[in-house]
């Protein structure tokens, strides 16, 4: 599906939609379409290395001879690109983004293998609420002093670092933060879908009815995963799609929910 969505003419596929490509290949063990995949990837100007050497998506192509080349030409494209950053920042928000995501990549396999009222679930959390305090220390200390950082600084990964960080923190830092978050987003350094999801989650913990119908809670009555109220919720695919944003429908099947708008 992924080749066939590529192929369309109206289609303006990013370096992350050809990232994820290769790593459906990977799972479906065709390692040549992956590592075509990574190479446009690459080419494409994904940036973000530490990634690609810890996903588990990726894992299967590590003994694969091209996997080392792969990587030699991803860092020497990063390299280039990297060349007018803030260096000693984006090494910072790297480190940052390493830690915000270890936990987080090891919860499926913990929650699967033990179960979600796990003794080992509990204990990843406490790591992960650790972390996340550490991190968001680091990242406000940067924000009061420095502001939101741009594209030209540390990258469009660098960028998403410190999202990630404030997306992770609490209702007050959130609110804090939230104008600044905005002014990145309207000078193009902070993406709209990222923008959208914090706008979203704020909302949602101040009690109030999301835009976009990214957040998602369990339903105490059916215990199982319900979107957050929307507004104007008819037409909600039309503000997704504005924010580069999927339909909701698919959105809904990758929590295993069958959703369909309500009639406009």
């Amino acid at each position: 599906m992924y080749d066939q969505a590529f192929k369309q003419s109206k289609a303006q596929p990013t370096n992350s939609d050809f990232y994820n490509a290769a790593c459906s290949w990977a799972l479906a063990g065709d390692a040549n379409k992956a590592f075509q995949y990574l190479d446009r990837a690459t080419l494409a100007g994904w940036e973000n290395v530490a990634h690609v050497k810890q996903d588990t998506d990726l894992t299967a192509l590590h003994t694969d001879k091209r996997w080392q080349p792969m990587l030699t030409k991803l860092e020497a494209t990063v390299a280039k690109l990297e060349a007018g950053y803030n260096k000693p920042l984006k090494q910072q928000l790297d480190s940052i983004y390493a830690a915000d995501q270890g936990g987080r990549q090891k919860y499926e396999e913990i929650e699967k293998k033990y179960g979600a009222e796990s003794e080992q679930m509990r204990a990843l959390w406490k790591e992960m609420e650790a972390t996340d305090a550490r991190n968001l220390k680091k990242v406000t200390a940067l924000l009061d002093a420095h502001g939101w950082p741009t594209r030209k600084e540390v990258g469009k990964m660098g960028n998403e670092t410190v999202f990630l960080v404030i997306q992770h923190s609490d209702l007050p830092t959130m609110e804090k933060y939230f104008p600044m978050a905005k002014q990145a987003m309207e000078r193009g350094d902070l993406s709209k879908s990222a923008y959208a999801l914090l706008q979203d989650r704020l909302l949602m913990w101040q009690g109030k009815p999301q835009v976009y119908g990214s957040q998602l809670r369990n339903d105490p009555k059916t215990n199982k995963m319900a979107f957050h109220a929307i507004e104007d919720e008819a037409h909600v695919d039309e503000r997704r799609a504005a924010m580069g944003l999927e339909p909701l429908a698919s959105y809904a099947k990758r929590f295993g929910l069958d959703y369909k708008l309500p009639a406009k």
